[in-house]
């Protein structure tokens, strides 16, 4: 039997079906393979929607062709089309297996389902909509699940709810939307507003738009009614000379032009504004009739460069699903400072109220159907409980035998997993906190008290008499919204080798929201109540500052910092206030080292010096500091080729030397931070604000990369085949002669954990895993 040539007989069984849409295209499925026909790929294209199905009777062909066309993937090569068709194909069931779950969970309760569809018809995405059912308890009715529905949802949505302080500080304000929003009827109805609170003469109107015609004049009609002078300018000159004419009024709306959200001129207006030393406040207008995706795309056009200041929302009045809008406020957390509908002025602007807010998401509306779905269009959901369970675990057999087929060779991945479980790099354990992320049952406390435990048991086994604790942060960006944040965290690493055993705790920020001054003092906070059973080094990118020196001191916390040569220090033997850089180390009487300084042959050795820091005002207090300076020379021309300095309040237990390869340990775990970011998006990416599992997910991602990041530094036989598996799993085997990448590495660790659980293999027996984060070995 030819291997390739069967292959290629199964590729032609899978079917290609275009149509206007998907209903559609699904009928064609039907008429022409059955109804038991089983999808492979659902895509939308330029020619409408294409659906890739195969009928039911070659599935069971496909897999007993499949099985022996496929080699192992370590010792033999196979078809690269069929190898790439295969990989593509592990992407599709994947998709399919997650859908399988969400099945089970409505299944389960019957009441979530209908919740899905009530929300989804009222505009909400099925992102924030399975986040907000997530956290209801199971065994509801159907009233008392709206009820849950509509408190997190009043609870989330984001109002400026304080009018007397909004017009109190006064200020400028620019309003900002697409064309058509309703700016200037908008701009009409707030100045209204202003003019009732504290009279004409102090507001002032603004127009920039000198395209639309009538624009100006519409306005001015307006500020004539109000008693209140109108301006138009057209560059940001005329901006500046306009709103320094205008700084007595206590506050200055601006009508701007309304620009697509995709025109290249937004950023420009933006600017614009931007550039006026007077700050102008951006309000952005949502029309409530607009499609979700078209509301997520305007406000990510328009908040760009700076931060708006909240948004309004306009034309409720015409909404037949207005839970979009609140869907992108809550995502977005932009605050709703007012509602306008009609044409109305002012009598049709309103303070935003969450409640009402809420409630009108779900008024009965007249209105046609057809966009909303029914009970019927989502059938197959609302089936039966034992024909829906039938269902289910008909197509787990499916797709549990397709991955057979596609997973090269079972007997290889087991090996590969029992070998990974005796290396003590925390597999299972990563393994199992897997699961746990998609598990709802599992909440991030628990989640953090088992890493607490099982950070106690590596570094029982991992260190000698010290543990490290690297202090690091990485920029994450949420998987919808695009919103930065923050992540602060700490790896705990070996004072043996410096390899990462444990990462207990994560934190969230905000990228916008003022972080420490002290480099890792959040992290240290926690740590320092934690008892690891060895003695804890804080490692630092940076100095501390000498209050957070004076503050360890009295708690016996120790620390060790990089420090660059412009440190200010005093140095003790001479009482010389100096930098580091012009310190005077004695390096005569060191020990060189061979090492190698990037692939160069060098020689390094280690000096050091009591210093205190110049800032430090109380020096009796204080206790001083060793600082160790690491030089390095070339082995041959002994030209000098790095001197670092590293600051300790550690005493002479330690010598100068581990000292010196603590810090350069220290730095080489650095990108395992980095390496975070890829395992957050495995395990589900950043969530929005309503989503419970979000911090579940960062610390089981966090866990799971010191595991991948061993294995990354691992050598070895085992090593090899292990990243040469891996890498072939993601379709991207590395080059010969190329070290794989962590991120490659990463998804080939959750691909294996997932085919693994498909396969139902164990890496490891009862006797020797009985827990979920016990240590291996």
């Amino acid at each position: 039997m030819n291997p390739q040539t069967d292959a290629r007989d199964v590729r032609t069984t899978a079917r290609k079906f275009v149509a206007a849409t998907g209903r559609e295209a699904l009928r064609l499925v039907r008429e022409s393979l059955g109804a038991e026909a089983i999808v492979l790929t659902h895509r939308a294209t330029a020619q409408g929607v294409e659906i890739v199905a195969m009928a039911e009777g070659d599935v069971q062909e496909t897999v007993e062709a499949a099985v022996p066309a496929v080699a192992p993937v370590v010792t033999a090569s196979a078809d690269p089309t069929v190898l790439s068709e295969l990989h593509s194909m592990r992407g599709m069931l994947e998709e399919q297996l997650a859908s399988v779950v969400w099945s089970d969970s409505q299944r389960r309760d019957p009441v979530r389902g209908r919740l899905l569809r009530t929300l989804l018809g009222a505009g909400f995405s099925a992102r924030l909509s399975k986040a907000m059912l997530e956290k209801l308890p199971m065994g509801q009715s159907y009233a008392d699940g709206m009820a849950f529905v509509r408190s997190e949802l009043a609870r989330a949505v984001p109002v400026h709810e304080d009018e007397d302080a909004l017009f109190a500080q006064g200020g400028v304000y620019a309003l900002m939307g697409p064309t058509g929003v309703g700016k200037t009827t908008t701009t009409a109805k707030l100045a209204a507003r202003c003019v009732m609170r504290f009279g004409a003469d102090k507001l002032a109107l603004v127009t920039t738009d000198s395209y639309r015609i009538g624009a100006y004049e519409q306005l001015r009609i307006y500020g004539q009614i109000l008693n209140v002078p109108v301006h138009a300018v057209k560059d940001a000159a005329d901006l500046q000379l306009v709103l320094h004419d205008l700084r007595d009024r206590h506050m200055v709306l601006i009508d701007t032009v309304g620009m697509s959200q995709r025109d290249r001129a937004v950023p420009e207006q933006i600017a614009m504004l931007g550039s006026s030393q007077r700050p102008v406040k951006r309000l952005l207008l949502l029309n409530a009739t607009s499609h979700g995706d078209t509301l997520n795309e305007v406000v990510h056009a328009y908040r760009q460069g700076h931060a708006l200041a909240g948004c309004i929302f306009t034309k409720v009045d015409e909404a037949t699903h207005p839970g979009a809008l609140i869907d992108t406020v809550i995502r977005h957390r932009l605050p709703v400072h007012y509602i306008s509908g009609g044409q109305k002025v002012p009598e049709n602007l309103v303070r935003a109220d969450r409640v009402q807010l809420v409630d009108s998401v779900f008024q009965p509306r007249q209105h046609s159907p057809l966009f909303v779905p029914a009970e019927a269009d989502l059938a197959d959901e609302a089936a039966p409980s034992a024909q829906a369970q039938g269902e289910t675990d008909r197509l787990r057999l499916r797709y549990q035998s397709l991955i057979r087929a596609m997973a090269h060779d079972a007997q290889e991945l087991a090996t590969t997993a029992g070998a990974l479980a005796g290396a003590h790099i925390g597999f299972d354990g990563a393994r199992t906190l897997w699961r746990q992320a998609g598990d709802e049952a599992i909440d991030a406390k628990a989640v953090l008290h088992d890493l607490s435990t099982y950070a106690r048991g590596e570094v029982a086994a991992g260190c000698d008499t010290h543990v490290l604790a690297l202090a690091g942060q990485v920029g994450l960006r949420a998987t919808d919204s695009g919103d930065a944040y923050v992540c602060h965290g700490s790896l705990l690493l070996s004072d043996r080798d410096g390899l990462p055993l444990a990462a207990p705790n994560q934190w969230l920020s905000t990228a916008a929201a003022r972080q420490s001054a002290q480099p890792g003092s959040r992290q240290a906070q926690w740590l320092g109540q934690q008892d690891f059973g060895k003695r804890l080094v804080h490692v630092l990118g940076k100095p501390p500052a000498v209050e957070q020196m004076l503050a360890w001191q009295a708690e016996g916390s120790m620390w060790l910092a990089r420090a660059p040569g412009s440190t200010a220090v005093t140095d003790v033997r001479t009482g010389a206030a100096i930098t580091l850089a012009r310190l005077a180390f004695v390096f005569d009487d060191a020990t060189e080292r061979p090492v190698r300084y990037r692939g160069k042959a060098a020689l390094q050795c280690e000096a050091q010096v009591e210093v205190l820091p110049r800032t430090a005002i109380d020096r009796d207090t204080l206790s001083t500091l060793r600082c160790v300076a690491v030089r390095v020379v070339d082995a041959r021309s002994r030209k000098p080729l790095s001197q670092t300095c590293v600051l300790t309040n550690l005493g002479d237990e330690v010598s100068a030397p581990q000292l010196a390869q603590w810090q350069g340990w220290a730095a080489d775990a650095e990108p395992c931070f980095r390496l975070l970011r890829d395992g957050v998006q495995l395990v589900g990416g950043m969530g929005e604000p309503g989503d419970p599992h979000m911090m579940k997910r960062l610390l089981v991602a966090g866990q799971v990369t010191t595991t991948v990041w061993r294995l990354l530094q691992a050598g070895g036989e085992w090593a090899d085949r292990t990243r040469l598996l891996l890498g072939q799993l993601t379709g991207r085997a590395p080059r010969a002669g190329r070290a794989m990448t962590g991120g490659a590495l990463y998804a080939g660790v959750g691909k294996l954990f997932l085919l693994l659980d498909a396969l139902g293999t164990e890496s490891a027996g009862p006797a020797q895993a009985p827990r979920a984060l016990e240590r291996q070995g």
